[in-house]
């Protein structure tokens, strides 16, 4: 249909203003699972040591002659482990002109943008901490490194054929190295969660991306499993096709999808073992103002501290 004649549209208005919402939408995930798990604590250098230690082995030959002398048994030394603080930092500058101007969503530019930044701050914290990255002393010339916990674990781990563990010697954290690809088993999976309750280890938490995550989901169980729903009577019905909780024979385990995770391993972690101790705490500093720009810096160190790795386990070299 045509048309009339001299029909004034909005293609031809001069100063229509501009409908622009006060809310600025962000799809960026900012759950960091992991290091809220984890317990925090103090660094007074940027090499932070801890001892581990374990018991001998349980001994059912150990029985002695009424009235013997007694011998001492061998005493064995604690291990010194430790891991190098990582610093990291976000700086944001903006200019004066930008702070004056009056913007959609925001009340303040500055503002805004420094609380974006401490955002991806935690974001890169959770990724750095889980990666299966190595230690680094660093150089005058070069950042420290803190090693992640895929490459702290090596007691409890199941790898595809040729991969090779990291773990601590000599000082350093080594990362683990990558083996053939295959698929995550629910054998696998099993298996490491059976080798950490062996070591005395309480696995309650499970770390994976959205496809192990996924792969997890579709474990067949012992059964063909149902569970009873709190649903009323004509109300929306649900289609169960997730798995939250994970009951094996040592106890339940909570199965987190996590956006940071290595696309490649699923991590099975007691808590209980794992720490950040801080160095500098996260927080906020003006900078020097050497023109008409305000600038501000974001910034924390810390090491990832592992206070004894085989109370967790790692399945790697997933497809």
């Amino acid at each position: 249909m045509a048309v009339p004649t001299n029909t004034y549209q909005t293609y031809d208005t001069r100063g229509i203003r501009e409908d622009i919402s006060d809310t600025v939408y962000s799809i960026s995930p900012t759950e960091t699972p992991f290091t809220s798990s984890c317990s925090k604590g103090d660094a007074k250098n940027t090499y932070v040591e801890w001892q581990i230690d374990v018991l001998d082995a349980a001994n059912e030959a150990n029985a002695v002659i009424e009235g013997d002398d007694t011998v001492s048994d061998a005493a064995v030394a604690s291990t010194r482990v430790g891991n190098y603080t990582q610093l990291m930092d976000k700086v944001v500058q903006v200019s004066s002109t930008n702070q004056a101007v009056k913007a959609a969503g925001r009340k303040g530019e500055l503002t805004y943008q420094v609380a974006k930044r401490g955002k991806e701050l935690k974001r890169d914290i959770e990724k750095m901490a889980l990666a299966n990255r190595a230690s680094n002393a660093g150089t005058t010339s070069a950042a420290r490194n803190s090693a992640g916990v895929g490459a702290w674990l090596v007691t409890n781990t199941d790898r595809g054929a040729t991969g090779t563990d990291g773990g601590f010697s000599g000082g350093i954290v080594a990362a683990g190295g990558a083996g053939t690809a295959r698929p995550l088993t629910e054998t696998m999976f099993k298996g490491v969660i059976a080798s950490c309750w062996s070591e005395g280890g309480n696995p309650v938490n499970i770390f994976a991306n959205a496809a192990q995550k996924q792969a997890i989901s579709a474990f067949s169980g012992i059964a063909t499993l149902h569970r009873e729903s709190s649903i009323k009577d004509n109300s929306q019905g649900s289609i169960l096709g997730a798995a939250d909780v994970y009951i094996s024979d040592f106890g339940e385990h909570k199965v987190i999808a996590n956006r940071f995770m290595p696309t490649d391993a699923v991590y099975c972690i007691d808590p209980e073992y794992w720490e950040l101790k801080h160095l500098q705490n996260l927080g906020s500093q003006e900078l020097a103002k050497t023109g008409h720009s305000d600038r501000r810096l974001l910034c924390v160190e810390l090491a990832v501290c592992s206070k004894n790795e085989a109370s967790s386990g790692g399945i790697y070299d997933l497809t």
